[in-house]
């Protein structure tokens, strides 16, 4: 831990941040306390965001982080080339996905991502980022979605007669 930012290390890599001067972090016992000076509502909500940076990072370096996204519609498919994933998801064209070099990502069936990594932050963010290429319509439900996501289905055209 230096003046301004807190490093943890595990068995899967370290991650760093800074620390915000609105609370007070120190090492007793072997545990990480974060503690507030005062009861100002900007001490309060940064006493529990850093309590939580500091377990994701914690958690992060120990066990990972992953996501999963489901590809659902007819001819849409994922396939791994070398670190970037080839989605054919509906456009003319195929999509190169090229993630950052401290994500994995893993296609274990076609219509199937698994976004792997240390950083819940970034690990979230390229599934987002991935998602965003197709996000599911509400018609049929096609698209890019997250694994357990329930998407609101809408009735047609017909349903209004």
């Amino acid at each position: 831990m230096t003046d301004n930012a807190i490093m943890v290390k595990g068995p899967k890599g370290e991650l760093v941040t800074p620390l915000n001067p609105a609370v007070n972090v120190a090492i007793e016992n072997n545990e990480i306390v974060v503690t507030r000076p005062n009861d100002l509502a900007v001490s309060r909500s940064s006493h529990g965001l850093m309590r939580t940076l500091i377990f994701n990072m914690v958690q992060g370096v120990t066990e990972g982080y992953s996501r999963r996204l489901d590809i659902v519609g007819v001819g849409y498919r994922a396939e791994l080339k070398g670190q970037a994933v080839q989605m054919n998801i509906g456009y003319s064209h195929p999509i190169f996905f090229f993630p950052p070099s401290e994500i994995v990502l893993e296609v274990p069936q076609p219509t199937a991502i698994v976004i792997k990594g240390i950083d819940k932050q970034l690990v979230g963010q390229v599934a987002a980022k991935l998602r965003s290429f197709r996000p599911p319509e509400p018609y049929k439900g096609k698209g890019i979605k997250y694994e357990n996501e329930q998407i609101r289905r809408k009735a047609g055209k017909s349903a209004g007669k």
